[in-house]
């Protein structure tokens, strides 16, 4: 999508000659989300763009120009890319893979070279650059705030080599032990939970309304609908009071990576 959709809005505001701040009231909306809109850092959700067309008299030009499912997986998760950056907190659940701010680059090599279809050397390369400058935010010692919820399953599940997992499983140790994360561990024994349908990341800002991206097989959504985004953090506290408290969940990790072969 590039940022075609946020320079069509601009310029569909601009012909109207209203401001950010006029076109704000008029649709309801935060001034900040527009400017986020039109400089394509965030993808707007369909009521967001229903609101759009009613506020600036464009019929549903902008809820028609919305991607369509096949190609939001992309144009959802590079809207995914900026928010991440922007976000003063962050709390990720890892059902299959630890999250990606989370990987080191042995571990996200071997994530992504199993993609299907397969991909050129140079495109995992790529794909692997991409994911170490998100993990990026975690060079920060205090921003954005970082807790990991994390199904055992994902432990136990090995990613590329023994040495791989070990080491995988260490760094998030260390971020933990440093401060820098909360961890806290699903163990198989609670059974079915409330995550379990997909991997889950909420995000809070300082000056936008919180959201959720979830991500499954060849679907990624953005959601900021307050109802939805309310429901999935719920979901997420609900699961997080069933997970093992901070101390014993680093127990656990340390002890998995000592069962891959990692010694202190």
């Amino acid at each position: 999508m590039g940022n075609t959709y946020g320079d069509w809005l601009r310029q569909q505001r601009e012909a109207a000659g209203l401001t950010q701040e006029e076109l704000s009231d008029r649709a309801f909306m935060t001034r900040s989300h527009i400017a986020h809109i039109e400089a394509g850092r965030r993808v707007p959700s369909r009521e967001d763009a229903r609101r759009l067309d009613t506020a600036l008299g464009t019929g549903n030009v902008l809820s028609s120009f919305l991607p369509q499912d096949d190609e939001a997986v992309a144009d959802y998760f590079e809207a995914v890319l900026a928010l991440e950056q922007q976000a003063v907190m962050i709390r990720e659940f890892g059902l299959t893979y630890f999250p990606g701010i989370l990987q080191t680059k042995e571990y996200a090599t071997a994530v992504l070279g199993s993609a299907f279809p397969p991909v050129s050397d140079e495109e995992c390369d790529r794909r692997v650059v991409t994911r170490l400058e998100r993990a990026k935010i975690l060079d920060d010692p205090v921003m954005p705030v970082v807790w990991a919820l994390l199904d055992e399953t994902l432990l136990r599940r090995p990613v590329g080599s023994q040495e791989v997992m070990a080491e995988q499983i260490m760094h998030v140790v260390r971020l933990a032990e440093a401060g820098r994360i909360r961890v806290h561990v699903m163990p198989f024994g609670v059974g079915l939970h409330p995550m379990m349908q997909s991997m889950l990341t909420l995000m809070w800002f300082e000056d936008q309304p919180p959201l959720a991206y979830t991500e499954g097989q060849r679907l990624g959504k953005v959601h900021d609908s307050p109802s939805v985004v309310h429901e999935l953090q719920s979901r997420y506290d609900l699961a997080l009071s069933d997970a093992l408290p901070l101390k014993e969940s680093l127990a656990l990790l340390r002890a998995t990576a000592k069962d891959y072969g990692h010694h202190d």
